[in-house]
């Protein structure tokens, strides 16, 4: 029972956060410092994401495989690829390296 309660909720959650964008865009504004500090936060997050993802932690051998399929996802997404080419690129790369016996 909890657990379809927090799944209800988290798709409530979800639906206001996905309308208040659109709702909202022409009732608020923030200043250009503000817009300025957001943007170049979601480049540090997305970093952040790129740096842990290619350099993973554990005691696994993750070799060579995994940071080139990162590597190819950065360079496409710097090229403005869309998503799902990006994504199917690198999950491709790093599955054809391991196929190739390259960890």
């Amino acid at each position: 029972m909890m657990l379809a309660v927090g799944m209800v909720a988290l798709a409530v959650g979800t639906y206001a956060f996905r309308w208040a964008g659109p709702a909202l865009r022409e009732r608020i504004r923030f200043p250009a410092r503000a817009v300025r500090v957001l943007e170049i936060g979601a480049v540090v997050l997305l970093a952040a994401l790129v740096a842990v993802t290619a350099l993973p932690s554990g005691t696994g051998d993750f070799g060579f495989a995994l940071p080139a399929g990162v590597l190819v996802a950065g360079v496409l997404a710097w090229r403005k690829l869309p998503i799902l080419v990006v994504i199917l690129a690198a999950a491709g790369t790093t599955a054809l390296l391991r196929l190739l016996g390259v960890h």
